[in-house]
């Protein structure tokens, strides 16, 4: 790999920005518990991506549309239905991805292009593709510094921050906005399935290291971007998709935090195990 690559700066700085993007987004998705959600709105863009590339119309455009109206679809069942979100987003999971494979397989198979968009092909990114993911980090930064302790406040809270006076319902449609746009800008580098793991991973990771959320925020970006640009550089030596290693990557850094972290489920059971008393036993007769 040649430093004076143009094509491989732009990768390491599309993976870099996607990363960004995914940890910080990513800490509301985990304190709200929407990773689920967050998994079925990945596949439900897919199909999205697959009508505007047929259409000849942006792909930034069509996802994000497409992934708007599964947002509202969700939100409208679960409302006048009173289902369980789990229920309504495992439909949107599934017909969303079965409507994206029908797509393709009546463009006589699946076109390379169209199939790079389910996994990324950060190598074909584009000065436009940096442009529109620098401005979906922007907003994303900006409300997040905004409206952090009132995000905070929603994911914990949600009753209490009704009852202080907020808008609740625009305040988790604002974030899941901002989830789907996070979802179609990483696109390019991870493509639509795999961009739950710079959602979830980072953030999930940086948790299991602190609770106190400002530096949770930074590590999950830090952990985030790391990925990304690591990613790259890995799968550029070894001739392999980058949007799989990025992806690896940042499971295998949950991986080891789950184990080392102070938070981390194996040092948390073993400090229980030690509070606990030994149970009691019958004496022998």
């Amino acid at each position: 790999m040649s430093w004076l690559d143009v094509t491989t700066h732009r990768a390491l700085l599309e993976a870099g920005l996607v990363g960004l993007i995914g940890g910080g987004v990513g800490v509301q998705v985990v304190l709200r518990r929407l990773s689920y959600y967050t998994m079925a709105l990945t596949h439900a863009t897919f199909p999205g991506v697959v009508a505007a590339s047929l259409l000849g119309v942006d792909i930034f455009l069509g996802g994000g549309v497409f992934g708007l109206v599964i947002v509202a679809g969700i939100l409208a069942l679960r409302r006048a239905r009173g289902q369980d979100l789990t229920v309504a987003v495992g439909v949107a999971l599934s017909a969303g991805f079965a409507l994206g494979v029908v797509l393709l397989s009546a463009q006589n198979g699946f076109s390379r292009d169209l199939t790079a968009y389910t996994v990324g092909d950060i190598l074909s990114v584009s000065d436009r593709d940096l442009v529109l993911t620098a401005a979906v980090g922007l907003v994303a930064m900006l409300g997040l510094l905004a409206f952090g302790k009132e995000l905070t406040f929603g994911a914990f809270d949600p009753a209490g921050f009704a009852a202080a006076g907020y808008p609740r319902t625009a305040v988790d449609l604002g974030v899941l906005v901002l989830v789907e746009a996070t979802v179609v800008a990483a696109v390019p580098a991870v493509g639509t399935i795999l961009a739950i793991a710079l959602l979830v991973a980072p953030a999930t990771t940086a948790r299991l290291w602190t609770d106190r959320i400002s530096v949770m925020t930074v590590l999950a970006v830090l952990l985030g971007a790391g990925s990304g640009v690591a990613g790259v550089l890995i799968s550029s030596q070894v001739n392999v998709a980058a949007g799989g290693v990025i992806a690896l990557i940042s499971g295998a850094v949950f991986a080891v935090s789950f184990v080392v972290a102070p938070r981390g489920g194996v040092r948390r059971v073993s400090r229980t195990s030690r509070r606990s008393p030994a149970p009691a036993t019958a004496d022998a007769p």
